[in-house]
């Protein structure tokens, strides 16, 4: 097992004005390769603590990332730290030069001194490229340690790991492992339920299976690691059961970085050739959203509509002034007439309408803060249902809009199966 070591640097992560995010992001692409953080560290913006740091971390371990320091300005000083911990000289890297150069001539900007700082490096560094970014990363061996330079935006080190630094490291292990992490996407069921369902229905798990969770939103992550060359075996047919459990609650498999939502629903309509259309109240234009921030959206989503107030679902969607009064904004008629109104002036195939009572204020005794109606479905066939989420306002729009996504999906998979949140929050 690799001894990796982080060395994080930043006075904005120091004071708190930014939450350390990078290392978890890290930590999680070790985790692919069964290797964990041992010990991280972080400074602030100073020369002498970086050299210190990166002095005793070398000396003890296998491999080092140095997070953060790469910039323009004057605070940046991982380059200069290291190259005085190697003692060598700092150097313009001719790699570094064309990147910076190319970089400015993409966006018409004008290469200036503070850009061309980041193309001084230690003599006889390896480059590690930065495909999003201005500063290239940077690699080389001291002490014995392998160190990795990143930069510290979120966006370029993320794809630096996937494409460099993550295939790098592997390459230092063993030719033979038989460490394997397979990972999924979940919707539908919590942690504590799937625990539950597992220790219930699957006996005799093996000890050379480990089950992992990471809980987020609105899509759990779900891991399957073993160790070795039996243990493989072991996970896969650990994987067959848990499958036979989660029915359509499963997603997707996670082959690299986790897919979104939108990703899954628009990989669907495309396979099919359709288009999906909203009619959204409560939700106030996520569902729409999590469509659009895909590229390639424009082929399966022209558009959708928000209705927040009453006057515009007459107005855009053609609600019955009669449905609205009889029935209220929150009803099962309101949203099969907000659905149907889309599907009309649109030509999508199949639509997602939703109007409930976000909160925190607005509900009455029939229908309290947390109600929503949603209809789904085509022309020809629309289901509807209500259910009942008491929480608060940005847990509700969230888990409201995954739910809708979760619907269209359903639809176009053809799932007969009741998905648990219909089950445990439909509204009596």
């Amino acid at each position: 097992m690799l001894n990796i070591q982080l060395l994080l640097t930043g006075n904005e992560l120091m004071s708190g004005d930014i939450v350390d995010s990078n290392s978890a992001m890290i930590a999680q692409s070790l985790a692919k390769l069964g290797l964990a953080v041992k010990r991280k560290v972080a400074v602030s913006d100073d020369i002498t603590d970086l050299i210190d740091e990166i002095t005793a971390i070398s000396q003890k371990s296998d491999v080092l990332i140095v997070n953060g320091g790469l910039g323009p300005t004057v605070d940046d000083l991982t380059a200069e730290a290291l190259a005085q911990v190697a003692n060598v000289p700092i150097t313009q890297h001719p790699q570094a030069l064309t990147h910076i150069t190319q970089w400015c001539e993409q966006r018409n900007f004008k290469l200036n001194a503070p850009n061309l700082k980041q193309t001084m490096l230690p003599d006889g560094c390896d480059i590690i490229a930065n495909h999003l970014g201005s500063a290239v990363g940077f690699h080389m061996q001291l002490n014995g340690c392998d160190i990795y330079c990143t930069p510290g935006v979120p966006k370029e080190l993320q794809l630096m790991l996937d494409r460099e630094l993550i295939p790098s490291i592997e390459n230092l292990l063993p030719e033979v492992s038989h460490h394997h992490v397979s990972r999924y996407q979940v919707f539908g069921i919590g942690e504590s339920t799937l625990q539950k369902l597992v220790d219930e229905q699957i006996e005799d798990w093996p000890e050379t299976v480990e089950l992992g969770f990471r809980a987020s939103m609105p899509l759990l992550e779900l891991k399957l690691t073993s160790k070795s060359a039996q243990a493989k075996q072991d996970k896969a047919d650990c994987f067959e059961k848990i499958k036979a459990l989660l029915g359509d609650h499963l997603v997707a498999e996670i082959t690299e970085t986790p897919l979104t939502f939108g990703d899954h629903l628009q990989t669907l309509l495309r396979t099919q050739n359709k288009k999906i259309t909203f009619a959204e109240s409560c939700t106030g234009g996520m569902l729409a959203s999590s469509m659009t921030r895909v590229a390639g959206s424009s082929a399966v989503f022209d558009g959708s509509f928000v209705s927040y107030a009453n006057g515009q679902k007459e107005a855009m969607l053609g609600v019955n002034p009669e449905t609205l009064a009889q029935h209220g904004a929150v009803s099962e008629q309101t949203v099969i007439e907000m659905a149907n109104g889309a599907l009309d002036r649109t030509n999508a195939d199949i639509v997602v309408a939703v109007s409930g009572v976000a909160g925190p204020s607005g509900g009455t005794e029939d229908k309290p803060v947390g109600t929503v109606w949603l209809a789904w479905g085509t022309k020809s066939a629309l289901q509807s249902v209500c259910l009942f989420i008491p929480a608060n306002r940005y847990y509700f729009q969230h888990f409201v809009t995954a739910i809708g996504l979760d619907l269209a999906r359903r639809l176009l998979l053809t799932s007969a199966e009741m998905p648990r949140y219909l089950i445990e929050r439909q509204k009596s």
